[in-house]
């Protein structure tokens, strides 16, 4: 499986952030990047209530709640561990706990211990499936939604060299 172009970049937090916040899906949606953190250990995302995302009930169509949340752990991690991982999303599910009536945030927490236990579930060139939580909260801090992401994560493996006969 080849890395995409973009994943190799590596770009910075700031100009992750402004690209993210240009991304056709992302800018229909309503969805706005508001905060990569520089060791991309931390991300705040927003979901604006507008007259497009609102579903028949007049509250957050689902599948922006659920939008919201779809690269960061994978992006945040890939920007977390040396080159020559393979990260990405492999599962997810959302949980419906409110509406949302107002603009909606996901905050992700990315912790060394994460991390460090990557690095100890892939040292021997396992792959790892952790599965880690977000919430998406209104301004109040109320919880609107709970999303699970499961990722898949392996050190990629050396390229097979061509041979002639």
């Amino acid at each position: 499986m080849a890395q995409g172009f973009l994943s190799r970049l590596r770009l910075s937090a700031g100009l992750l952030r402004f690209g993210m916040n240009l991304w056709p899906p992302f800018v229909g949606a309503g969805i706005h990047v508001m905060e990569i953190a520089p060791d991309f250990r931390a991300v705040t995302v927003r979901l604006r209530r507008g007259l497009l995302n609102r579903n028949y009930f007049g509250t957050h169509y689902g599948g922006s709640l659920f939008s919201m949340t779809d690269p960061f752990f994978a992006l945040m991690l890939l920007h977390n561990l040396e080159r020559g991982y393979v990260v990405w999303d492999k599962a997810a599910t959302i949980e419906f706990l409110e509406p949302g009536r107002s603009d909606v945030f996901a905050r992700f927490r990315l912790s060394q211990l994460q991390i460090d236990e990557v690095r100890s579930h892939t040292a021997n060139g396992a792959k790892y499936e952790p599965t880690w939580k977000v919430d998406v909260t209104d301004a109040a801090g109320k919880v609107i939604a709970s999303v699970a992401k499961t990722l898949y994560i392996r050190p990629a493996r050396p390229s097979a060299k061509l041979t002639s006969p």
